[in-house]
């Protein structure tokens, strides 16, 4: 076999030593972009889903996200406003920060922790800590029945170093009125409850010729009491009560609202049992069309005033 020259040799030796080096800046300088960040929600598979946004002026965009066995609603708003109800648990605290940033979302306007469990406001100090806040609301517990966990020091230690004022969420309360869209509160309707659940603020919320309506984890109780303040309640889209227990969305509350549409906000195979069966059936009576969260995770409804549409799309707060 013909030798190699020692030139040639050479020169084949500083090629290999030129690549080891490329390949050594590829890998340890950065390479393919091999960040964990994600630039989109995520779905199972790993493919990236986008949220369009919604058209400002024109468009209301709720979207029922799926927060496990918990529950965070982002709704933006026709004229370019956001509102939040409910921000999950501890668990998905950065991950729901992290999905409300990347859809260009830099201030909550109107901030609603419905009441003080774990699962509803568990990320309320993460959201208070990233953007701007305008309105905060929660309901005013009884003396004897204020948290004293971490995650409710962690929210109020939230507000008091933005400087921010809580306002007492009550029955009653109009949180705005303008022209075609509106949001009031109808619950709760008393500041002396057994129950933490029976304090959660109910948001009622319209837009031209469609409402909808956001339980928290209100329960028979307060449903009662809506009817006989309110009356003639109804909604489009119920979201219904305390992750669809039997305790929630009574015959008699569901007889009145008569949605055509239901969201359950529930875990996957969650201890609990959510949602009951009871819930189920009574929403089947009625042919309501039901959306899951453990199911079709996050539930998405467009609404232009007039035409109403719910989409569901794979993405979760759970998911890594």
């Amino acid at each position: 076999m013909r030798r190699m020259s020692r030139r040639r040799k050479s020169t084949l030796f500083s090629a290999v030593i030129v690549a080891i080096a490329a390949l050594c800046t590829y890998f340890f300088m950065g390479g393919p972009e091999l960040s964990d960040q994600k630039t989109e929600p995520q779905t199972e598979e790993g493919q990236a889903v986008s949220i369009p946004a919604p058209e400002k002026g024109r468009e209301l965009q709720i979207q029922y996200l799926d927060a496990g066995q918990a529950d965070a609603t982002l709704i933006r708003l026709p004229n370019g406003q956001t509102m939040l109800i409910d921000a999950g648990g501890n668990a998905t605290a950065d991950r729901l920060v992290e999905y409300i940033a990347k859809q260009g979302v830099k201030r909550i306007d109107f901030l609603i922790g419905t009441h003080p469990h774990e699962d509803h406001i568990g990320g309320l100090d993460k959201v208070i800590e990233a953007f701007d806040i305008g309105e905060i609301y929660l309901p005013k517990v009884a003396d004897s029945q204020v948290p004293t966990t971490r995650t409710y020091e962690d929210v109020l230690a939230a507000v008091d170093q933005k400087g921010l004022r809580v306002n007492r969420g009550a029955a009653g309360t109009v949180l705005f009125q303008r022209d075609e869209l509106s949001a009031r509160l109808l619950a709760p309707n008393s500041d002396a409850y057994d129950e933490l659940n029976s304090y959660s603020i109910v948001v009622l919320l319209t837009y031209g010729e469609r409402k909808f309506l956001f339980m928290g984890d209100a329960e028979s109780d307060s449903e009662q009491e809506i009817l006989e303040r309110f009356g003639n309640v109804t909604a489009d889209v119920l979201k219904c009560g305390h992750h669809g227990s039997s305790t929630s969305t009574s015959q008699a509350f569901l007889d009145r609202v008569s949605p055509e549409y239901a969201v359950i906000s529930c875990g996957r195979d969650n201890s609990y049992g959510h949602p009951h069966q009871e819930t189920l059936e009574r929403l089947d009576r009625k042919n309501v069309t039901v959306y899951r969260t453990d199911q079709q995770h996050t539930v998405i409804a467009s609404c232009d005033g007039e035409k109403l549409t719910l989409d569901a799309v794979d993405i979760s707060l759970e998911k890594d």
